[in-house]
Order: C-alpha cells, then structure tokens, then sequence
C-alpha cells in the first residue's frame, strides 16, 4: 500500500512522499531565511540611521519591498512546517490535534498576511506621520 488507506490520506498518514516532501520544504524554506535574514540584518545595519523616516523610506524601494514580503512569507511557511511537526509529535487526541493544526494554519496565514499589507502599505502608499 504505497499511498495508504483513504482515512490515513485525509489524516496526513499516506505514503512516506509526503514525509520527504515536508522536510525538503523545511530545509528550503531554512536556507530562504537564512539569505533573506542574513540580507535584512546587514540592510539595517548599512543605514544610516534608524529612526522612523529612514526606515520607512527604506522599506517604501520596490526591491526591499519585494524582499521583505518573501522574507515574510518563507519565515510563515517555515514556521507553520515546524509546528505541524511538533504538533504531529505531541499532541496524541485527535480533537485536540485538529484544533491545533487549524489554530496554527489561522496563525500563520493571518500573520503573514498582516505582516504583508503593513509592507505594501508602506510600499505603496507612504506612511504619514
């Protein structure tokens, strides 16, 4: 039984594919943050000063737009993937798993998606005063 039974399917326990796929997701989305974290922290390093004008002018060039947003979404995804592990591990009942898993996909879709229109915002439409 290569993809396992229909209710193992809608449980998450098909065939160990899936299993590799989610670790290499792990590990993509690992090597992401750490060129988009490793280029954040020396872009703020790099600018003159930190206060709210600077950074907002920073944050407002279309190419630290676009990078910040990746940034973003491949930090959520990471952390989403390592939750679902962990969650997968220690949580044993199946009630408490399920309200688990849809409390973190809540988390991490509404974070990422706040996290992105507070960029595009500033983006897009400047931030006054």
């Amino acid at each position: 039984m290569g993809t396992g039974t229909g209710i193992g399917r809608v449980r998450g326990l098909g065939s160990a594919k899936h299993g590799a796929m989610h670790w290499w997701r792990q590990r993509v989305t690992a090597a992401g943050n750490l060129i988009l974290v490793l280029w954040f922290v020396i872009s703020l390093f790099r600018l003159p000063l930190h206060d709210y004008a600077t950074i907002t002018t920073w944050m407002a060039s279309p190419l630290v737009a676009v990078a910040l947003i990746l940034m973003t979404v491949s930090v959520f995804w990471h952390l989403r993937l390592g939750m679902q592990v962990f969650i997968e591990d220690y949580v044993h009942e199946e009630g408490g798993k399920v309200a688990s898993m849809l409390a973190l996909n809540f988390y991490a879709i509404a974070g990422g998606a706040l996290a992105i229109f507070s960029i595009l915002k500033i983006a897009l439409l400047g931030v006054k005063g």
